[in-house]
């Protein structure tokens, strides 16, 4: 795998079996999970790169962070059917390439996705075999306490994250995976598992515990 000297044409249900999406609501821990797993696997594992409008910040490149485009060409891409799923943030719009992740499948590697429940909804009918994990919190406590601890939002912005979380978590339901991060080594290995392991985790009992914690926010 990974040899970018050599591609191969899949079919759609093939490419999809090398999708793994990930998705979380703020503060569950799902940026350094996904990191430990490009980290362990760098020559069989690529993160999809999102297109955006907006401008680059500090030292962010095109094509390593972002594919950086203007407007008029975002535009094109979508009416041109390259858009996986899109969607629009304040004055700006965001996109996952068709054209990127399947030539990044083409070249032997199975793709990560870093995407709102939305955007995994639409991977997800567009390949069905594609896999999804969501990743959760132990308790909304925690939660809120992660939110809390990273000091970069108010009061009035935790409440609504974790209000967004709520709706998040129950449109998660159906997600293939359900990963509860209260140790980040566990959950690494877990998400390690589901994508490259033989021996998958427990389906249904992530399901439980992701009820659990939604039972959790309604009676807040």
């Amino acid at each position: 795998m990974g040899d970018l000297n050599n591609t191969t044409k899949l079919s759609a249900e093939e490419t999809g079996r090398r999708f793994f999406v990930v998705s979380a609501p703020s503060g569950a821990g799902k940026t350094t999970l996904c990191q430990n797993l490009l980290n362990k696997h760098p020559d069989t594992i690529r993160v999809s790169i999102s297109c955006t409008t907006r401008k680059p910040r500090g030292e962010e490149k095109h094509g390593v962070e972002y594919f950086f485009l203007s407007k008029s060409e975002f535009f094109e891409r979508r009416e041109s059917g390259d858009f996986l799923e899109w969607a629009q943030v304040h004055s700006n719009y965001y996109a996952t390439s068709k054209s990127h992740v399947e030539e990044l499948v083409s070249h032997g590697y199975c793709v990560l996705f870093d995407v709102d429940v939305q955007g995994a909804e639409k991977i997800k009918a567009a390949y069905p075999t594609a896999t999804l994990i969501f990743v959760i919190a132990p308790s909304r406590n925690e939660l809120e306490r992660r939110l809390r601890e990273r000091k970069t939002d108010d009061p009035v912005e935790i409440e609504r994250r974790l209000g967004n979380a709520l709706g998040e978590m129950v449109l998660a339901r159906i997600y293939d995976y359900v990963i509860v991060n209260e140790d980040v080594k566990e959950a690494s290995e877990k998400l390690n598992a589901i994508v490259f392991g033989d021996v998958k985790p427990n389906r249904e009992e992530g399901r439980r515990q992701l009820d659990r914690i939604i039972a959790e926010f309604e009676n807040e």
